[in-house]
């Protein structure tokens, strides 16, 4: 079984292949991405580590669908002053299942 770190979008996660997870939403529309920015590959006992990024490296992601985030609320309120004011925020998220791992 191998698993690898990958960076997307400001954030590292640790994926192996058949995993479902959430990112922040990727540039195109095609079903099939691939992130070239593999920080680390590990296949069993062989393990590389990029310096920062695995040369040769990749990872295929299938996009299953467009979710939003659960809401941030941000909530401002200045006591005795008669101000609140609530203001909401919802990410776009791709939901991916990772396809294969190379390098």
């Amino acid at each position: 079984m191998s698993i690898a770190v990958i960076r997307t979008g400001g954030k590292q996660y640790k994926v192996s292949e058949g995993e479902i997870l959430d990112v922040e939403l990727l540039e195109g529309t095609d079903s099939k991405v691939v992130i070239n920015d593999v920080l680390l590959v590990a296949n069993g006992t062989d393990v590389k580590i990029g310096t920062p990024l695995v040369a040769g490296a990749s990872v295929s992601l299938e996009i299953l669908e467009e979710v939003k985030a659960d809401k941030v609320v941000a909530f401002k309120y200045r006591r005795r002053e008669g101000y609140h004011r609530t203001v909401g925020h919802r990410q776009k998220l791709n939901r991916v299942k990772v396809a294969s791992i190379q390098g």
